[in-house]
């Protein structure tokens, strides 16, 4: 099915094959100005090419364009398939009744055996939710360091976000490394829109309710993500959350 999720569940369906891309018809380059020499008209093609080039890797390395949710936020919900599961649909990100293709309904009323919720992972729980995308390295060494340190904060709730992407290879990525956490499913990138990611990996951390603690953008190793899973928690307990015994 196509839309937003707007239900508890839905019965299981085969997974549509992507949609093929488009291709534009070949554009010729613009007509040299007048007065201007062919090696001068040239040299400024390739400067431009080349700013570019930095404009559009600096966004997608370092993250100059996005810093994620901000520190004391409170996290907007989505609703999403799971990626595992033959639940189909687009991500809910409605925060009312009837707000057309963001929702049907709000997003934290759609829940599910294979839905992740966002409003039902925060509540009661510090949480951290990672973003990545399928084909960055160090988006799938992320959640291998997150699933290492589950033994560690069982405090924690963790869960993961695929942005687009090849659905099949999320499935065998997420069968070979073995995460056991929820990964989401976001077909149509409106939860990576609604948490400003450009960045992979981009990981939230949020205490119990929802309001952002830190969003850290590119891969953290062991002892960085220990030491802010820490934070997290005494943050946590400052608020007044007590972990379960």
């Amino acid at each position: 099915m196509s839309g937003p999720l707007s239900f508890d569940d839905e019965p299981e369906q085969r997974d549509r094959p992507e949609p093929p891309v488009e291709r534009k018809p070949d554009v010729p380059p613009p007509a040299k100005p007048p007065g201007m020499s062919r090696y001068g008209w040239w040299f400024g093609v390739l400067v431009f090419g080349i700013l570019v080039y930095i404009g559009l890797n600096t966004l997608n390395n370092s993250g100059g364009g996005s810093r994620g949710i901000a520190a004391g936020r409170q996290l907007p919900p989505f609703a999403v398939p799971l990626a595992a599961s033959k639940l189909n649909g687009d991500a809910n990100v409605a925060t009312r009744k009837g707000e057309g293709s963001s929702g049907a309904r709000p997003a934290c009323s759609v829940r599910g055996p294979n839905v992740l919720n966002e409003c039902q992972l925060v509540a009661g729980a510090p949480s951290a939710i990672a973003f990545l995308a399928t084909r960055g390295g160090d988006c799938t060494k992320q959640l291998d360091v997150l699933e290492r340190a589950r033994a560690r904060f069982p405090q924690v709730r963790f869960a993961a976000v695929a942005i687009r992407g090849n659905r099949n290879d999320l499935r065998s990525d997420i069968r070979k490394h073995g995460w056991q956490f929820p990964v989401g499913y976001d077909h149509d990138g409106a939860v990576a829109n609604l948490y400003d990611v450009a960045v992979c990996p981009t990981v939230t951390f949020a205490y119990p309710g929802g309001r952002a603690m830190h969003t850290t953008l590119g891969l953290l190793d062991t002892p960085k993500l220990d030491a802010t899973l820490r934070d997290l928690i005494a943050g946590s307990e400052k608020r007044g959350w007590r972990p379960p015994r």
